[in-house]
């Protein structure tokens, strides 16, 4: 008896041990699924006069009321990065760029603000993301744009192309303002925001739910795409 009970009290200390260790690990992967998702959110021009601070307040007051969210805004217009491709940049170079990847690569979502320029979006948008690759990998992008009588949209579907190419999951639903500058007041508040609240709310909720998926994706299985 005192045999049996022994080989019973040895087996039982690995199933003891292990269950402590799965009870660790599902709680740490509902502390991740918990905590709030790190969105970047990019402000696509640098034009003399843009009207993209308006739409990139707007946005970030409905983003901000979203459960769940924590919003940091990059600015193109700020962000001063090489604009000539480079695998050797100078030493400013390369530290204005390790501080954006360092943003980018702790970003779990971002949403992309971006007027249209020519039927597509602004040139520092496309040398933000072609400066980097790694770090738009297995997350979700939105879209925000504003513009003339296509409000944007041609610059959106132009971006979820390159977006595919770099293995991000651009999200469906989209907010657009289409003849912008007459929408809003001299405040930057919108004049009729019901429409633009309720798709505001469609896509943040897309975001979240895609965000959170991929981010505990991500956690399990490092993507190596």
């Amino acid at each position: 008896m005192d045999l049996t009970t022994a080989g019973n009290t040895a087996t039982a200390l690995p199933e003891t041990a292990e269950s402590a260790e799965s009870a660790e690990s599902a709680e740490s992967a509902e502390s991740a699924e918990s905590a709030p998702l790190r969105v970047a959110v990019i402000l696509a021009s640098n034009r003399e006069g843009r009207f993209a601070p308006v739409v990139a307040d707007w946005f970030r007051s409905r983003s901000d009321g979203h459960p769940g969210i924590e919003t940091e805004l990059l600015d193109v217009a700020a962000l001063d990065l090489p604009t000539a491709l480079s695998r050797r940049p100078g030493p400013e170079g390369q530290a204005v760029l390790a501080e954006v990847a360092g943003r980018l690569a702790a970003a779990d979502a971002f949403v992309v603000i971006t007027p249209e320029y020519n039927h597509s979006y602004p040139a520092p948008l496309k040398n933000l993301i072609d400066w980097h690759f790694t770090e738009w990998q297995a997350k979700p992008v939105a879209f925000v744009s504003y513009g003339g009588v296509s409000g944007g949209l041609r610059a959106v579907e132009h971006l979820r192309q390159v977006f595919a190419e770099l293995h991000a999951v651009s999200i469906r639903d989209t907010v657009s303002f289409h003849n912008a500058g007459a929408l809003f007041d001299d405040e930057g508040r919108h004049r009729d925001p019901v429409g633009p609240d309720a798709a505001a709310k469609s896509l943040l909720d897309q975001l979240v739910w895609w965000g959170r998926a991929l981010r505990g994706a991500r956690a399990a299985h490092p993507y190596g795409g």
